[in-house]
């Protein structure tokens, strides 16, 4: 016995391209456990000295950082731990935002072959971030030990800072992702960028020499000055940061994230066209 059924499209039943690839986050979340992986293993396997390598290269800028800017900002007390702290947070930021661009043009094959969230290599791109900085920080921490620095209880905030440096890339990454999709010039052009806010960004240099007209904007309209202000809130000088320290930049994260997140979604589909 045969029956007649109708069938019919309701638009309003098909989940936007926003909230859809979040369900297809969480859904293929062991995808991109395994795309994190399989960066993380890559990295270490190719190099002799492993996960020591993480730990080595920050320490190694910090110290040539030191011989060359100690004396001319012998004004920053316990200025080894200051840079280190300014380059453990920097090289999160520019290695993943970098990575999460990098990672979808090069890996857009895949995206003709097999179906996945257009979004898995920027959030696997932020895993592998996350192992990094955590390594990373070990550096930090016994650096800290040797300067006989005493750690506080604040140093169990890190957590804070992270997911929010995390989020913010995400949304960078995400936005990178999607110019460098249709303009293949950005990831050269951005690797420019990357090295003007470098150094518009007190890494390792104290906010003082900023130029009294400046100073405001220089601090306040880099989000990358807000987030590494926390992380030194925590880091260098060992306390527990305020409201503001902690509400200004998450809000700035969260804001970027969103948008990031909306632009990509929205032309996702047409990636595999164009990669």
């Amino acid at each position: 016995m045969s029956s007649n059924r109708n069938f019919y499209y309701d638009s309003d039943t098909v989940k936007t391209s926003f909230l859809n690839e979040l369900r297809e986050v969480f859904n293929f979340r062991n995808f991109i456990y395994q795309l994190a992986r399989r960066d993380i293993l890559t990295r270490y396997k190719r190099s002799v000295l492993g996960v020591i390598w993480t730990m080595l290269n920050p320490l190694g800028m910090m110290i040539i950082m030191t011989i060359a800017f100690s004396q001319l900002f012998n004004g920053v007390e316990k200025f080894p731990l200051y840079v280190l702290s300014g380059l453990v947070t920097w090289t999160f930021f520019s290695q993943t935002t970098v990575a999460a661009m990098v990672n979808l043009v090069w890996g857009g094959s895949l995206l003709n072959r097999i179906y996945m969230p257009r979004s898995s290599f920027a959030i696997a791109a932020i895993i592998t971030g996350i192992v990094n900085i955590l390594i990373s920080l070990v550096t930090y921490l016994l650096m800290a030990i040797v300067l006989k620095v005493s750690l506080t209880f604040s140093i169990l905030l890190i957590p804070v800072p992270i997911m929010i440096i995390a989020a913010f890339s995400l949304g960078i990454g995400l936005l990178l992702s999607t110019l460098a999709v249709y303009f293949p010039d950005v990831s050269e052009m951005y690797q420019i960028i990357l090295t003007a806010w470098m150094y518009l960004t007190p890494i390792f240099y104290p906010t003082s020499i900023y130029p009294d007209n400046l100073a405001w904007a220089l601090t306040h309209l880099n989000p990358m000055y807000l987030i590494l202000n926390l992380f030194r809130a925590i880091l260098y000088e060992m306390r527990i940061p305020t409201w503001s320290e902690i509400v200004l930049p998450l809000g700035i994260a969260i804001f970027v994230l969103v948008i990031g997140w909306v632009v990509f979604t929205r032309k996702a589909d047409e990636f595999s066209y164009r990669i």
